[in-house]
């Protein structure tokens, strides 16, 4: 009976036996092209892995260099996707996106991501609970006009157009000296001092006599008349020529006496803003006694930084704040850009003129100017500036997809307005961004995208652990 049993049970070893070689005859035929066809990344050294070889070798002891295979990273086969094609996404999970086909800096190309793709990397889920408690706010990418506004300093000036110098024609002295404080006010007309001139008092008896030599010859000649009134007229003349006032040569004619003293006159309605003039003091001819300057009209020099003097032009309307008139806001336009830049303010100076009928505004006050400028051209593609995330490397928004369903969207930017910027790359007209609360699902999503890679390079060490083993057996 003992020996019927070992029997049956040397049947069945060897049984077993032959199964398990069979199999493994079976196993090496089809492994060994698999490993043929592939081929090895490199060569490293049997006894130390760190030590790699790019073709066949042998170590010091003349052992080969073992091959290291690529390791088959293909991702199961995915159902093909198909629908509209919103955008594509960085190969590599990494948070840019391009509305267009493109590759990226290692030459892979951007996948594309469709409508019914459910969800992809770097965007990220919240629920409605969640978007209530953050105050997420969103805004319908659209077309308007952009407008910006330039804010600069400066201060009122004397328009220098308007300034008028008083200097005599004659030599004389000043008797009496009727304006004589910087400031004052004076009208068109109005006498600004007598002067005593021994050359007009010399004219003046030219004249007369000239005059009474006409009177006298009315019952003469015709011939004698003319050249009477020829002479009167001649005197007459540099009267006017030495800047007479026509009230004193009437009077001078009136009376038929010389005037002891002529006055010197205001050419202009304005104020005095230099009066070199003293009373007793002599003058010569072309000496300045007087420089009035008419205020009804005055400019506001602003000093506007060289960023935004392309948006400033000739007639443009500009609101103006002094400081001394919180208040109040002027009004006026752009008179003329001065074609300088000061170096040390990286500043142009732009001429801003203004009505100043009730004499507010006074040379020296500082303001400040606001000037509206429309982009040109049709309505441009913007978005609101507290959309944007910028932090100096990359610039993007938050896309709302769907209800809950967010994603970070790569964007180029044109100029800056007032609170929009123009938006050049990477969204389309009626896209959802968010407004408010974006930096918190901004954390979360890149929190998402870093977790996600992690998890990566873990795959992969760990699938490199297993390779570097396989090649030591």
């Amino acid at each position: 009976m003992i020996k019927y049993a070992g029997l049956t049970v040397m049947l069945l070893l060897g049984l077993g036996l032959g199964f398990w070689l069979g199999q493994q005859q079976s196993m090496q035929p089809s492994a060994i092209p698999a490993m043929a066809e592939r081929k090895p990344l490199y060569y490293r050294h049997p006894m130390n892995p760190q030590v790699t070889s790019p073709t066949p070798a042998k170590d010091d002891m003349g052992m080969d260099y073992l091959p290291v295979y690529p390791v088959d990273r293909s991702p199961p086969e995915a159902k093909p996707q198909s629908g509209k094609i919103l955008y594509y996404r960085h190969p590599m999970g990494a948070p840019d996106t391009s509305p267009v086909p493109k590759k990226d800096e290692m030459g892979m190309d951007y996948l594309p991501v469709y409508e019914s793709e459910p969800e992809s990397s770097g965007q990220v889920r919240i629920s409605p609970e969640k978007i209530q408690k953050l105050g997420v706010n969103t805004e319908t990418v659209a077309k308007r006009t952009l407008t910006r506004s330039i804010r600069a300093l400066g201060s009122i000036q004397v328009d220098e157009r308007r300034v008028h110098a008083v200097t005599p024609r004659f030599e004389g002295w000043i008797q009496r000296l009727y304006v004589n404080a910087t400031g004052q006010a004076v009208k068109r007309g109005q006498a600004l001092l007598d002067s005593y001139s021994p050359a007009l008092m010399t004219v003046q008896q030219e004249y007369l006599v000239a005059l009474q030599g006409q009177q006298a010859l009315q019952q003469a000649s015709k011939q004698a008349q003319d050249t009477a009134a020829q002479l009167t007229e001649n005197a007459l003349q540099r009267l006017r020529y030495w800047d007479i006032a026509p009230a004193q040569i009437q009077q001078l004619k009136t009376q038929q006496k010389t005037l002891d003293s002529l006055p010197l006159v205001s050419p202009v309605n304005g104020v005095v803003v230099e009066k070199p003039a003293i009373e007793g003091m002599r003058f010569m001819p072309g000496e300045l006694l007087f420089r009035i300057a008419d205020l009804t009209e005055v400019w506001l020099l602003a000093e506007v930084f060289e960023r935004d003097i392309g948006g400033v032009r000739p007639s443009q309307a500009v609101q103006i704040s002094i400081n001394a008139y919180p208040e109040r806001v002027f009004s006026g336009k752009v008179g003329f850009i001065y074609p300088t830049l000061a170096t040390e303010t990286r500043t142009v100076k732009v001429r801003v003129e203004l009505p100043n009928a009730d004499g507010l505004l006074k040379p020296g006050l500082y303001g400040s100017v606001t000037l509206t400028t429309s982009a040109e051209g049709d309505k441009r593609l913007a978005i609101p500036d507290s959309a944007l995330i910028d932090s100096g490397v990359r610039q993007v928004v938050l896309l709302q997809k769907d209800q809950g369903r967010f994603e970070p969207r790569a964007v180029k930017l044109g100029q800056r307005t007032d609170g929009y910027y123009e938006v050049l790359e990477g969204l389309a007209e009626g896209d959802e961004v968010v407004t408010r609360a974006n930096f918190l699902i901004d954390a979360e999503s890149n929190l998402k995208s870093a977790l996600e890679s992690f998890n990566k390079q873990g795959a992969d060490a760990s699938q490199a652990t297993q390779e570097t083993q396989h090649g030591g057996h």
